[in-house]
């Protein structure tokens, strides 16, 4: 649960499982031992103690480190809302904000307002200007851009006669802008995970506080004011793309609070930020504050970027989404990264030696296997089916098989096993728990075809000449 709360804002994990997040935290000892898994976990128990033990020892450990690096922020913030530990971390930020208006109100005995009259406004300002790989891009950031507005301009709730909301806005702010510039001097790595979780976990309290504005259920919420915010957060973004384009710079994507750019050449990135800044509000504080060798463009929302360090990050569901096998991601990832270091004539020979790995039966299942998340009860199954209202499912189908009791919420990993012949998906779905290492049984053809739709799907970005063409942001 932490670890999709820490998602929610970075939305940099491969997965939700103790040994896919681990690995994002580099906090496995053994990959090898910390993955045993179904059989190969059951083998280890019955004839391997000491396999077994360390495997144990191995899920303790890495399940302690993850939560001294992610729990601590939660910690942090039971002692701030009227909430115990285990609370402060399912309640919703707006539910938690408009409890500390009403601890407040209380304790100084005023009348808490009714629920106000909730109405549509327009919201943050995404768009997109470039498609393809650009070179040598900066991001560009106003430092929490709702919170800040509201502070300078006074988008306050009307209904807030104690003016709760600015003071809590205020400390909050401090608090993560903190902890964002201590991140950034640290270099113990362990360290700077702790600080970015926690800098992260305020940086989405804080922009909940503009979505309290628009909460339906917040006694102090204010629908004008959350427009207002919006609505000056739009002219600010747009008055900066208009002044980056107006000296040489080529705008690749703004999304909320945040504009990727090629900047011109021959330029002191230091002088852009501070000419920027002295066209901005007082109280807008902007950053220039990363650079990466590349860029994909792929849609709005949807982007790669290649750090200096070689490091690949994937933002958006088209280039990233968890429905994808670990194989396929894998792939997804090293042909992104080819593209962007601009071989895209290599991606063939990557395919290919994918396909050999799967016709081999070179990996774990659980690199072939899929993991859905039941979000309809198995008797709300049923009736769907036979209304006709959906199609059969394999990891409805599986848990229905199983007689257990599933319920919404858990998790179903399966396999494409091999058959006769061509059946439906689910028809031919096995529990992962039931693959035998021994005598495997996938369906490689499957597996293949899998792995060709993901390059046909991808082949604008892997035609040579299609990538020539659209690489125009090289400066």
């Amino acid at each position: 649960m932490l670890a999709q709360f820490y998602d929610v804002g970075m939305r940099s994990l491969a997965g939700f499982e103790r040994t896919d997040v681990a690995r994002h935290f580099a906090l496995c000892d053994s990959e090898q031992i910390s993955g045993l898994t179904g059989k190969e976990l059951q083998g280890a128990y019955v004839g391997d103690s000491e396999m077994f033990q360390r495997r144990a020892l191995c899920g303790v450990r890495e399940t302690r480190a993850l939560s001294d690096l992610l729990s601590p922020s939660y910690f942090i913030q039971a002692q701030i809302f009227p909430y115990n530990y285990q609370d402060v971390i399912v309640r919703g930020n707006a539910t938690r904000i408009n409890a500390l208006f009403l601890r407040e109100y209380f304790r100084q005995r005023h009348s808490i307002p009714e629920l106000p009259m909730p109405r549509a406004f327009e919201g943050g300002y995404t768009d997109i200007f470039f498609t393809g790989v650009a070179r040598n891009v900066w991001h560009c950031d106003v430092a929490s851009l709702y919170p800040s507005i509201m502070l300078q301009f006074d988008c306050f709730p009307a209904s807030d006669e104690l003016q709760i909301f600015r003071h809590l806005l205020t400390d909050l702010r401090n608090f993560r802008l903190d902890a964002k510039a201590k991140m950034r001097a640290e270099q113990d790595p362990a360290r700077q995970h702790h600080l970015h979780a926690l800098q992260n976990t305020f940086k989405i309290l804080l922009n909940s506080f503009y979505g309290y504005l628009g909460f339906a259920q917040g006694h102090f919420a204010d629908f004008d004011a959350a427009g207002r915010v919006t609505q000056m957060g739009r002219d600010l973004l747009k008055k900066m793309i208009e002044w980056l384009n107006a000296h040489g710079a080529q705008v690749i994507e703004v999304d909320t609070d945040g504009i990727y750019f090629v900047p011109p050449e021959n330029i002191d990135i230091n002088d852009l930020q501070k000419d920027l800044a002295k066209e901005l509000p007082a109280g807008i504080d902007v950053e220039i504050d990363e650079q990466f060798d590349a860029m994909l463009s792929y849609k709005a929302k949807n982007y790669a970027l290649l750090t200096k360090d070689g490091e690949v990050v994937i933002k958006g569901g088209a280039l990233k989404s968890r429905g994808l096998e670990k194989f396929q991601r894998a792939f997804l990832e090293q042909m992104i990264k080819l593209i962007m270091q601009g071989k895209p004539e290599i991606v063939g020979d990557l395919r290919n030696e994918f396909e050999r790995k799967i016709r081999n039966r070179e990996w774990k299942i659980e690199t072939l296997m899929k993991t859905d998340t039941l979000q309809d009860s198995l008797d709300k199954y049923r009736a769907k089916i036979a209304g006709s209202a959906r199609n059969r499912a394999a990891a409805y189908e599986l848990a229905l098989a199983s007689g257990r009791n599933y319920k919404p919420g858990d998790q179903i990993s399966y396999y494409i096993k091999a058959t006769p012949k061509k059946v439906a998906a689910y028809e031919a779905a096995k529990l992962a728990t039931e693959f035998d290492p021994e005598n495997r049984d996938e369906n490689v053809d499957y597996y293949i075809a899998k792995l060709d739709d993901l390059v046909k799907k991808f082949s604008g970005l892997t035609n040579p000449a299609a990538t020539a063409q659209q690489e125009t942001l090289a400066i």
